[in-house]
């Protein structure tokens, strides 16, 4: 690359951070870090009619969260500042304006009523939506159809009004999209959009290409949705920068859930999440849950955000955010949409809980625990749970009914499974083996399942149909690892008050 790349993540905070968005952050983090240049997050809250209060902190806390963070951001300063377009008003009238000035724009001071006259007189058959394009301007109310001294006077009485851009009839637009190779547009198809509202805030179409000028963005990257504005934006360019300052681009393909594009909607109808952390709507109150508070490591959703719609070529799946960024090539990103399966997802997740070392699991899980009422004090102890249940665990949630047991005695252990075949043989074994277990030195899986076999070879019984019962006094129910390795781990003193407990019970 001969200039330092810049790309920019340029969210708009109006609601949770979907899986969507989270790949486009991922994408430019990985190639910014490829490349050892920088990525950039801007708030585009240009639209101040949908902001939602809290949406931008959720923002940079599922940033926070994947470790994806930005080296420049309202949070994180920056040289090119500021990055909340609201705070950059008054800098895009300028452009706006000269683009009035140069003929490739003009004002249009049509009311809400006119507009909707519009859309109902220009109604055909063939056209049900009339837009604002060159077909419609010159029946309007605007500086192309009135005169210069009529214009001149609505602007000096601060009379309301927007600037469209003016869009040339029968030009072929084009650009090479780094995924998509050459893509064309007929200019006659697209409306005069607004670049800059009545309260003076730029629309998404003016702000985007002045501020990735302004900012110096070599590489913009987006969603597939923002393809049919890319004749628009490529104008802009042409017009106010000159064609050669555009950053390349490249646009993503969709994320599609079980019935087209992945929305909130399917994750509440199928009950899996589609938003990276948590999101509580402020207004109705309507929560969306994370992949965070559902039980993912940051690790695997990292992962497995980048294998929807990116392979690196081989069968290779689990990754590192190191291979990723070593390995990650625009190339390699397909140009259809990718198919998001939760099912795949939680693999993901099952292979990065066995894959961690237990000291990378060690603060999510003791927080899950202490959260759902457990006393985590003691870390040692923790790490040797961690490292017993891990393999079984899929989501971080399993670590809850996978290792309570460690840390509280069973309540209601499954007596019933354990009369069905209870009798005074057993009721003998188990007061013996409480005598033995007492008078052990040594406190390992070895010697407990050695004593507990041998006691069994006394008593003529089959240490199968002994550890069931063992299992359910130790842990209450008919799950769990090794039985031995359970006693091993709760200890001497615990191991023998739940046996002595559930005697006392089926007693």
């Amino acid at each position: 690359m001969d200039k330092k790349v810049r790309v920019r993540f340029a969210p708009s905070p109006t609601g949770g951070l979907h899986l969507g968005g989270m790949r486009t952050v991922l994408y430019n983090y990985l190639f910014a870090k490829k490349y050892k240049g920088d990525f950039i997050v801007r708030i585009e809250d240009t639209d101040q009619s949908r902001y939602v209060a809290g949406a931008e902190e959720y923002i940079f806390d599922c940033l926070k969260w994947c470790g994806l963070e930005p080296n420049e951001s309202v949070q994180h300063g920056g040289s090119y500042g500021p990055y909340r377009q609201s705070e950059r008003k008054e800098l895009y009238r300028k452009y706006a304006e000269q683009l009035v000035n140069d003929g490739y724009a003009y004002y249009a001071f049509d009311t809400t009523e006119e507009l909707d006259k519009m859309r109902n007189d220009f109604k055909t058959e063939k056209n049900p939506s009339p837009q604002y394009d060159h077909s419609i301007r010159t029946k309007m109310r605007n500086s192309l159809t009135l005169t210069d001294t009529k214009v001149k006077e609505l602007l000096a009485t601060n009379t309301r009004h927007v600037i469209r851009i003016k869009m040339p009839e029968q030009e072929s637009i084009s650009f090479t999209d780094m995924i998509r190779g050459e893509v064309n547009f007929d200019s006659s198809l697209v409306d005069d959009k607004v670049l800059l509202k009545a309260d003076g805030m730029p629309t998404y179409h003016l702000a985007v290409v002045v501020d990735d000028y302004l900012m110096e963005i070599t590489h913009a990257f987006r969603g597939e949705e923002w393809l049919p504005s890319a004749p628009v934006h490529i104008l802009l360019w042409k017009y106010l920068f000159g064609i050669e300052k555009m950053p390349e681009w490249a646009h993503f393909p969709l994320i599609l859930g079980p019935n087209g594009k992945l929305s909130k909607r399917d994750g509440a109808k199928y009950g899996f999440p589609v938003f990276a952390m948590n999101w509580t709507d402020p207004k109705t109150g309507d929560l969306t849950e994370g992949f965070k508070e559902k039980g993912f490591l940051p690790e695997a959703f990292i992962n497995l955000l980048a294998l929807l719609g990116w392979n690196d070529g081989t069968e290779q799946e689990i990754f590192t955010v190191d291979d990723l960024i070593d390995k990650f090539t625009m190339e390699r990103v397909h140009s259809s949409g990718a198919h998001f399966d939760y099912e795949k997802a939680k693999w993901f997740n099952h292979e990065w809980i066995k894959k961690l070392e237990v000291s990378g699991l060690r603060f999510p899980v003791g927080e899950l625990l202490t959260k759902n009422g457990f006393i985590v004090s003691d870390e040692t102890y923790l790490d040797k749970v961690i490292e017993l249940v891990k393999d079984r665990c899929t989501l971080l949630t399993d670590f809850i009914e996978q290792s309570s047991f460690f840390f509280a005695t069973p309540e209601h252990p499954d007596l019933d499974t354990i009369k069905s075949k209870w009798n005074d043989q057993k009721q003998l074994f188990f007061r013996e083996l409480i005598r033995a277990y007492k008078l052990l030195s040594l406190w390992n899986t070895v010697d407990l399942e050695k004593t507990f076999k041998e006691i069994a070879a006394v008593h003529q019984l089959k240490p199968g149909e002994l550890m069931l019962p063992f299992r359910i006094m130790l842990v209450g129910g008919k799950f769990g690892p090794g039985v031995f390795e359970i006693a091993d781990v709760l200890g001497k003193t615990e191991t023998l008050k739940r046996i002595e407990k559930t005697l006392s019970l089926l007693s």
